[in-house]
């Protein structure tokens, strides 16, 4: 289990850039491949779900926990979370309005495809699901730091991780 969860640790950050690299992708796509021109209040779900993943960003996952010291005062935990319950605020906004414009774009015949709504509403989507994942891999490495497991792994170690035979070197022994 350790080994898992050191590899989710590892490669979680690509999967979640990845992840919203794909929810950009889906929205690029939809807004080229339009046949009419999409209007600019299509583009902003999207935009605020990529401001409010900044906004997760910019909170430190220790600062959350009771015996964190801040230079600020004891005080300053309920300004973490209230940050992040305004990130989370504005990335279920942007989901919703998301989806308000795919049932809009559903209805009419004059504005974009259902496509683009459909691609708006899995930008939102992915964008969010970028956010947990990088949360789950943070939260995984920093339960095997007990372990003194590296911050950055070599390639050498992620065969440690995997278990494998290594050509020359025999089978590698757990960190």
């Amino acid at each position: 289990m350790e080994n898992l969860a050191m590899l989710w640790g590892i490669i979680g950050p690509g999967v979640a850039g990845a992840l919203f690299g794909a929810g950009w992708w889906f929205w690029v796509d939809a807004v080229v491949c339009s046949a009419v021109q999409v209007s600019f209040i299509h583009y902003l779900p999207g935009i605020f779900a990529s401001l409010a993943a900044l906004m997760f960003n910019c909170v430190d996952k220790d600062a959350i926990g009771n015996d964190y010291y801040s230079s600020y005062g004891d005080d300053s935990e309920w300004r973490v979370k209230l940050w992040l319950f305004v990130a989370y605020v504005v990335s279920f906004v942007c989901l919703a309005g998301s989806v308000g414009l795919l049932v809009q774009d559903a209805l009419t015949d004059k504005g974009p495809s259902v496509w683009t709504g459909v691609a708006g509403v899995l930008q939102c989507v992915f964008v969010l699901i970028r956010y947990i994942s990088n949360f789950v891999s943070a939260s995984l490495l920093d339960s095997l730091d007990q372990y003194a497991c590296p911050d950055v792994a070599s390639p050498l170690q992620w065969v440690d991780i995997l278990d494998v035979p290594h050509r020359g070197l025999g089978r590698v022994k757990m960190l």
